[in-house]
C-alpha cells in the first residue's frame, strides 16, 4: 500500500483555508495531491473515484467535511470498507504509517503480511486488509464486479514484462516507457516489488506518483520507517 502525503487543507484563491460545502468538493484537490488511485488499492480509477472517510460520516457526523478525515477510494474498497466504525489505531494508514512496510505484493496479485512485523504489528496489518477486503475477489464469474485481485495479477505479468525488456534494452528510452505504463497501470506496490533491485526504477516509481511519501524511502529506494508514523 502505497504511502502517501495529503497535506494540509488546500486554499481558496484568496490564500484562506478552503470550506467545503459538500465532501464531494474535496475530489479535485484529492486527486491533485494524490493522482486518480485508489489510496487502499492503488487501482486507477479515471472516473469513479470516491471521497473517502477514513473515520465514517455516519458515525462520526462531525467529520463530514474535515480534509483530514479524506482519502480516495474505489468503489469496491468504498463499499467494503462502508461505515464500520474502527479505531485508527487498529489499522495502518497510508497517510500516517509507512504502509509499504507492512506488506509483501507476491507474484499472482497475493498479499501477504510482512515477516518482519512484531506480533501487534501484523494484526493491525491484518485487521488493514480486512478493512477493504484486499484479497477478496469477485464472487461471480459472470459480473467480475470486483476486479482488484485480477486486475493486481495482470498488472504484475505487464512489469515482469516491463522488466525483461528493460534488461534486453537498457536505455533511458525504455525505463521512461516503463515509468509511462506503470503510471497508467497503477497498482504502485507491483511495480515496486518487481523492480526493488533496481534503484534508479524505484525512485523514478517514487517520483512519479503524486503524494508518494518520499520520506519513507531511503536513496536506493527501500522503504524505512516513516517519521512520526508507527511503522
Amino acid at each position: 500500500m502505497r504511502p502517501i502525503l495529503k497535506g494540509e487543507r488546500p486554499l481558496d484563491s484568496e490564500g484562506n483555508s478552503k470550506v467545503f460545502k459538500q465532501y464531494q468538493d474535496a475530489r479535485g484537490d484529492l486527486i491533485d495531491r494524490l493522482g486518480q488511485y485508489c489510496s487502499y488499492c492503488e487501482m486507477k480509477i479515471p472516473t469513479a473515484l470516491a471521497v473517502e472517510h477514513i473515520q465514517p460520516k455516519k458515525i462520526y457526523p462531525e467529520l463530514e467535511l474535515e480534509w483530514n478525515n479524506f482519502l480516495l477510494a474505489c468503489p469496491n474498497c468504498n463499499s467494503t470498507k462502508k461505515d464500520k466504525d474502527i479505531s485508527l489505531e487498529d489499522c495502518y494508514w497510508p497517510h500516517i504509517d509507512n504502509t509499504f512496510r507492512a506488506f509483501l505484493y507476491l507474484k499472482g496479485g497475493l498479499i501477504h503480511l510482512n515477516p518482519i512485523l512484531t506480533q501487534e504489528e501484523q494484526q493491525k496489518a491484518r485487521t488493514t486488509i480486512e478493512l477493504v477486503g484486499l484479497q477478496k475477489e469477485s464472487k461471480s464469474d459472470k459480473t467480475r464486479s470486483d476486479r482488484r485481485l485480477s486486475n493486481r495479477r495482470e498488472t504484475w505479468d505487464i512489469a515482469e514484462r516491463s522488466l525483461r525488456n528493460l534488461q534486453a534494452n537498457n536505455t533511458l528510452g525504455m525505463r521512461e516507457l516503463i515509468v509511462s505504463t506503470m503510471e497508467t497501470s497503477g497498482f504502485w506496490s507491483v511495480w515496486m516489488t518487481v523492480f526493488k533491485d533496481d534503484p534508479d526504477m524505484l525512485n523514478r516509481f517514487i517520483a512519479a506518483f503524486p503524494g508518494t511519501c518520499q520520506e519513507c524511502f531511503d536513496s536506493l529506494g527501500k522503504p524505512v520507517p516513516r517519521p512520526r508514523g508507527r511503522l
